[in-house]
């Protein structure tokens, strides 16, 4: 049994079973005819009989294909995947979005800023060391006394003068950490307190720095930068000229134990020791004070945050001028009835 192609003409040989598709190109295989012998092998076969227009011969059907090459498959759908869900309402619309510079700059401020422990450590630990410092100058100068009619051992000696040094080796490593620790905390309390107020810092952190650690310029501008975060944060009663005076005091005798002891490497002699022993206790308490005026400073600081001012305005009751309770007075002295009279008439 023999199939013609509608499409491509070709001619397939189906044996005895019939078919639909063309192999080739997909087209639609006709069917045979009656006798067995398809129409496809016959002349004429495939146009129509005279007379008849429009008629396909017996065996045949009329379909309509396509022109051109046959239509691409159709993609294969992609899955869509889970059903989609939120984890939270959507909120949808427009919505009003503020401008947070200031609490994100306040935020970053106060995470670069060293803890309160840690500075209160910092703090505590230098005047341990300040007061460990004075206490072996004291002893040096007993000793010192003792030893003008006492010959000492050499080893108490050897004690009595390296101790007191290491300690004051120890005090100053001690006092430029606590110097540090304090510029940094500056620097970032300055930053959450203007930007609290929605403003920047007027001096850069390279002034700060400058200004807090160079030697005799910290004198004059440390101070400064403390009291301009005070009047930016509105406090008062912190004590900070107090702690001027005494770290100006602090200078003047750390400068003069400098003086001497240089001139105790020169000039040799027990009474240029002494004198040197006595100025560097001095100053080692003084710098033990001023310390603690720092402490309390600090203190007044970190005892209120950037976030909460220090005037709280609350609702009282308005009371009435002079104006109102004159009014109040005049119309209470005018009677309201005629006396004499009822009401009621």
């Amino acid at each position: 049994m023999i199939q013609v192609c509608a499409q491509c003409g070709t001619r397939w040989n189906v044996r005895d079973r019939q078919r639909v598709w063309c192999p080739r190109c997909r087209g639609t295989l006709l069917a045979p005819g009656p006798t067995g012998v398809p129409g496809a092998s016959q002349p004429g076969a495939g146009r129509p009989a005279a007379g008849q227009p429009g008629r396909a011969p017996a065996g045949y059907r009329w379909i309509a294909v396509r022109p051109g090459a046959p239509p691409a498959p159709r993609r294969k759908r992609v899955p869509l995947g889970p059903t989609p869900r939120y984890s939270y309402i959507p909120r949808w619309g427009l919505y009003d979005r503020f401008d947070d510079d200031g609490a994100a700059g306040q935020a970053a401020a106060e995470r670069s800023a060293p803890s309160p422990a840690s500075v209160r450590r910092t703090i505590v630990i230098t005047m341990a060391l300040l007061g460990a410092a004075a206490l072996l100058h004291v002893i040096r100068y007993a000793l010192l006394l003792i030893n003008r009619t006492v010959l000492l051992d050499p080893i108490v000696a050897a004690l009595a003068t390296w101790l007191p040094v290491a300690a004051s080796v120890a005090a100053f490593f001690a006092v430029v950490a606590t110097a540090l620790v304090l510029t940094n905390w500056l620097i970032a309390r300055r930053a959450a307190a203007y930007a609290h107020l929605g403003s920047p810092d007027p001096r850069s952190s390279r002034e700060l720095w400058t200004g807090c650690l160079v030697p005799l310029v910290n004198l004059v501008l440390a101070p400064v930068f403390v009291i301009e975060l005070a009047r930016a944060e509105q406090r008062t009663g912190l004590r900070i000229v107090s702690w001027w005076i005494a770290w100006f005091f602090s200078y003047a005798l750390s400068t003069a134990s400098i003086v001497t002891t240089v001139l105790t490497i020169f000039y040799d002699g027990a009474q240029r020791i002494a004198d040197n022993t006595v100025i560097t206790t001095i100053g080692y308490l003084v710098a033990l004070a001023t310390l603690l005026l720092v402490l309390q400073v600090y203190q007044g600081f970190e005892r209120q945050p950037v976030d909460r001012p220090s005037r709280r305005w609350v609702m009282v009751e308005a009371r009435p001028t002079t104006a109102a309770r004159e009014d109040a007075a005049d119309e209470s002295a005018v009677p309201v009835e005629a006396e004499g009279r009822n009401p009621a008439a």
